[in-house]
């Protein structure tokens, strides 16, 4: 089961976040990259990202 892009979205926005108050990074990044929603959306592609989504189907 796929992402939808409100998905990607918060987990991009979480990761980001936490990378600007300093958690380290888990991939190695260019030394020109600086920005931390370019370095989350690079951990993302990469399937790296340490943050799970947990999805309740409701009937």
């Amino acid at each position: 089961m796929g992402l939808t892009k409100f998905e990607k979205a918060r987990i991009i926005g979480s990761r980001a976040l936490q990378i600007s108050m300093g958690a380290p990074v888990i991939i190695d990044i260019p030394k020109n990259l600086i920005d931390p929603v370019e370095i989350a959306i690079l951990e993302f592609d990469n399937d790296v990202i340490p943050i799970t989504i947990k999805k309740v189907v409701t009937s």
